[in-house]
C-alpha cells in the first residue's frame, strides 16, 4: 500500500534511520577506534530528528491508533521499544556502546521502525478517514518543524563500504 502523505514525513525520517542501520550492518563488527565516529553519527541523528520524531509519534500518530481496539497492543510494544532505544541511544551519545552493542542497536532500530512501517501505519492508513488522516497530517508537519533532515554524509570512518 502507498504511504498517505499525512505519513510520508514520518517515512522520509525511517528511510534516513534505516540508512544508518544498513551502514552499521555492514561495518560490523566495528573495530573499537571507529566506535566513536559511529557513536557520534548516531547521537547527531538522535539530535537531528529521531527525539522530535519519538515526540510527534508517541503524542500524535499512538493516540490516534489507540483509538482501535486492534492497534493498543502493538501502540503499547512501540511505546515499549521507544524506551528501550532511548537507553541505547544515551549510551551512544555518552560514547560507552561496544561493537555489539550498536550493532544491537541498529537492528533493534530497524526492527522498530518495519514495525511501525508495516504494521502500524498500513493499519492506520486502513482505518482513519481521509478527514482525520489530514487531521494527523496537520499535527505532525508542525510537531516535526522543528526537526532537520540529517542528511549530513557520513565519515570517512561511517560511509557504506561495498560488501565484503
Amino acid at each position: 500500500m502507498l504511504r498517505d502523505k499525512s505519513l510520508i514525513p514520518l517515512s522520509h525520517q525511517h528511510q534516513r534511520a534505516l540508512a544508518l542501520c544498513v551502514r552499521i550492518e555492514r561495518a560490523s563488527p566495528i573495530p573499537q577506534n571507529d566506535l566513536g565516529a559511529w557513536q557520534a553519527e548516531v547521537a547527531h541523528l538522535v539530535q537531528s530528528e529521531i527525539a522530535v520524531h519519538f515526540a510527534a509519534e508517541e503524542e500524535i500518530v499512538f493516540p490516534a491508533a489507540e483509538k482501535f481496539e486492534e492497534l493498543r497492543a502493538l501502540v503499547r510494544q512501540l511505546i515499549s521499544e521507544h524506551a528501550n532505544l532511548r537507553t541505547m541511544f544515551a549510551n551512544a551519545q555518552e560514547d560507552s556502546l561496544s561493537s555489539n552493542e550498536i550493532l544491537v542497536l541498529a537492528r533493534s532500530l530497524s526492527t522498530h521502525i518495519r514495525t511501525e512501517e508495516r504494521q502500524l501505519f498500513e493499519r492506520m492508513q486502513q482505518l482513519l478517514s481521509i478527514e482525520e488522516l489530514g487531521i494527523l497530517g496537520s499535527k505532525l508537519q508542525s510537531a516535526l518543524k522543528d526537526s532537520e533532515e540529517a542528511c549530513r554524509l557520513p565519515s570517512a570512518t561511517t560511509r557504506l563500504r561495498p560488501l565484503k
